[in-house]
């Protein structure tokens, strides 16, 4: 599995702060069989120097090769939707097209349409991560299919599919995830103790909604699209 949205790098935002616990939320990740994983740092209203962000997973893939734990780590980031897009382009998920883009948790903004279509113009994919969260879209589900028409793609986080985030967020995951609306699971993780970097159960779960295969495309070939750079099949 592939999972294209984790806080796993050190001291660099509210994920874990230090190497040791990367380390370990590789580790619980490889375990759940997880292969691969995009560091995803916040990128805000300060933007975080991609070089610091490339030697941290040299740094961290260093010592899972040296501890023999099997993952690997990609660069990318979590790009606030207030962010010029003409900045980005050292913040995209392993030098694709690729980007995740985070509207803020309360409301899809109006100007969303608008943010789009920045993006898409300036030559980008935009990932649009945790939709499930979001109240807009708790209350009208419908929103993200408009948003998927105008360009995006959609991430939901495999906590909201298993109940850590609520039942609203639960039964958005769900409606969703029947709707074909979903084109990745992320873990979103920031921690080895609290938001893991867990993938196989909220696999399960969406299985039993969508059918196995569909929902492990989720987790590995959509993801695996991403990292190579080439297109993932929508339904929209």
């Amino acid at each position: 599995m592939i999972d294209i949205h984790c806080h796993i790098l050190p001291g660099i935002d509210d994920g874990p702060q230090s190497m040791e616990e990367s380390v370990s939320m590789a580790r619980i990740a490889a375990e759940d069989g997880i292969t691969h994983i995009v560091a995803t740092p916040h990128i805000k209203y300060e933007l975080t120097d991609p070089v610091s962000i490339k030697g941290l997973i040299a740094e961290l893939n260093a010592i899972l090769v040296s501890e023999g734990i099997p993952l690997t780590v990609l660069a990318g980031a979590d790009i606030s939707a207030v962010i010029d897009p003409a900045l980005l382009n050292a913040y995209t998920v392993n030098g694709s097209r690729y980007v995740l883009l985070e509207f803020p948790y309360g409301r899809i903004p109006v100007s969303a349409h608008c943010t789009l279509f920045r993006f898409v113009s300036a030559g980008f994919r935009p990932i649009i991560t945790h939709p499930e969260r979001n109240m807009s879209v708790v209350s009208n589900p419908s929103l993200v299919s408009d948003l998927i028409a105008r360009g995006a793609l959609v991430q939901i986080t495999a906590g909201s599919i298993t109940g850590e985030f609520g039942p609203e967020a639960a039964m958005c995951s769900e409606r969703l995830l029947r709707k074909g609306l979903v084109h990745f699971i992320g873990s979103d993780a920031h921690s080895s103790r609290r938001r893991l970097p867990l993938l196989s159960e909220a696999v399960r779960m969406a299985g039993k909604l969508i059918g196995q295969d569909a929902a492990i495309s989720l987790v590995r070939e959509n993801p695996r699209a991403v990292i190579s750079d080439t297109n993932v099949h929508t339904q929209i």
